[in-house]
């Protein structure tokens, strides 16, 4: 039998667990991982709560035990027009935030 290869870092949600005879997967605290993004000063996109068509993206400074952030460098991108708009230092509360990853890498022309 194969034993898995992979590791936390292709997912930051999952902790690896190896024993000698098997690979253990464990759920981490979304804090955790908004903690991780902030220590890594990534970049990440967040999908706001009844906003379908309207993300922002930047990098986190802070946040707290309500997962009330502050986001540096903010953009506000519409996704149905494609276009970008700076918006700077943003603080957004908790409850309007659905969803936080990883941004992927702006194309270099």
């Amino acid at each position: 039998m194969e034993q898995s290869t992979y590791t936390p870092r292709d997912n930051p949600c999952l902790s690896t667990i190896m024993s000698a005879t098997r690979v253990q997967k464990v759920m981490v605290n979304p804090i955790n991982v908004i903690f991780k993004f902030l220590q890594t000063k990534a970049r990440v996109r967040v999908w706001l709560y009844e906003q379908k068509n309207l993300r922002l993206e930047g990098q986190i400074l802070g946040f707290d035990e309500f997962m009330n952030v502050v986001l540096g460098d903010t953009e506000e991108i519409h996704t149905k027009k494609g276009t970008r708009r700076p918006l700077g230092r943003v603080m957004l509360k908790g409850d309007n935030i659905t969803l936080i990853h990883q941004a992927s890498p702006l194309p270099t022309s």
